[in-house]
């Protein structure tokens, strides 16, 4: 019997290696990785640019805590700064932590103004922003809420892509809207861009803030380094983490100078996060995804793929619904349940992760090529193929 908490539905198979787009099992299967350990290894298994980022540093110093400078968190910090709309950054270990952050920013926020009143978040239906208490408070799914006790105040969910909605929901408690650019657990469920720009202007008008998780969508996965690169407005806070480490543990939350007014010197802290082993990851991943032309090959690769996966709706209508996403992050909406697809998908050696609205998500590493999209894509047909058989 296991150890370990039941909280896992664990597939039957162990992986020993990874190199690239690939993964080794224990009894040498090699599999095609398109779930890229949900959005995380944004530069594939093993990249040998961090491999060495991490072993230079490993040898040298591991953990210092807060009390005392990083130099590393520091030309981090400033890095991403230069590469976003944000005046400041505090660096955490996960995206559940980097939401966390950016919601008691916002409400720090307000009461640093002298308006402690105001601590609500108006949130979307289909969310997910993590699993600490506050953060599947904020998501509002009842499948994570679920005996856990009373839910967090504080969070007031609308539709997706309402904005009267939103509009309606403002109050005079109103701290600001959260809101994922493109829902990753929730279907890799789109709004236009517009809607976006829309939702600025109530949150100037109301004196709020608006807040964008880019947990899953940030570090290139669009084609952006941020997903809010396309929407033509800036947040005042954003959280980032998962492709930022590529596989180590690592987040962020940005905000602007004003944002983060209130959050002074004991407010907020973490005991890992920044630290030295982290720090030089997070840095050679923004090495390789800063270099000219890394996100424009994104962009092109995505829309190649995008387009496969068009043409694998049209040849297998009995599967498949439709395609949508934005750069190398695309769901695949199913006519048959989306674990069955994953679990055919896994036959033939191709990882996969299923969402919300029957969809499964295709996110391969950003190093991707055009000869592994062409190979992922045919085991896809092969997959329909052999479910149709065993039908």
């Amino acid at each position: 019997m296991s150890a370990l908490f039941q909280t896992y539905a664990r597939a039957p198979m162990e992986f020993v290696r990874g190199e690239g787009v690939y993964l080794t099992t224990a009894d040498g299967q090699k599999f095609l990785d398109f779930g890229a350990g949900i959005a995380v290894c944004s530069l594939g298994h093993a990249h040998p640019r961090l491999v060495k980022a991490l072993g230079d540093q490993a040898e040298t110093l591991w953990h210092v805590s807060n009390l005392y400078r990083i130099p590393g968190q520091e030309r981090l910090g400033a890095r991403l700064v230069d590469n976003s709309f944000a005046d400041r950054v505090f660096f955490t270990n996960s995206g559940a932590e980097a939401l966390e952050c950016a919601i008691k920013t916002a409400r720090k926020f307000h009461a640093q103004q002298g308006n402690p009143e105001k601590y609500r978040l108006i949130t979307f239906d289909g969310a997910f922003h993590g699993r600490t208490l506050a953060t599947i408070s904020a998501g509002g799914q009842e499948k994570y809420l679920e005996g856990f006790g009373p839910a967090v105040q504080g969070f007031d969910q609308v539709p997706y892509g309402d904005i009267d909605a939103v509009e309606a929901a403002i109050t005079d408690e109103t701290a600001g809207i959260l809101i994922e650019p493109i829902q990753g657990e929730g279907g890799i469920r789109t709004v236009p861009w517009s809607f976006f720009r829309q939702l600025r202007d109530l949150a100037d008008r109301h004196s709020i803030l608006l807040i964008f998780d880019e947990v899953q969508s940030g570090i290139g996965r669009t084609g952006k380094l941020f997903a809010y690169e396309w929407t033509g407005i800036e947040p005042d806070i954003m959280a980032i983490a998962k492709g930022i480490g590529s596989g180590f543990p690592l987040g962020a939350c940005l905000a602007t100078e004003a944002a983060s007014e209130g959050m002074s010197a004991g407010t907020h802290g973490t005991t890992f996060g920044g630290n030295p082993l982290a720090m030089a990851v997070g840095n050679a991943v923004l090495d390789i995804v800063t270099e000219p032309g890394f996100l424009e090959r994104v962009s092109e690769l995505g829309l190649l793929l995008k387009q496969k996966l068009a043409q694998i709706v049209d040849d297998n209508p009995d599967v498949f619904e439709l395609v949508r996403g934005e750069g190398l992050w695309l769901g695949l909406k199913c006519k048959v349940p989306n674990q069955d697809v994953v679990a055919s998908l896994m036959d033939q050696k191709l990882l996969v992760v299923g969402a919300g609205e029957n969809v499964i998500r295709i996110m391969p590493p950003l190093i991707v090529d055009q000869e592994q999209i062409d190979d992922a894509c045919n085991r896809i047909n092969n997959a329909c193929k052999a479910y149709r058989e065993r039908r």
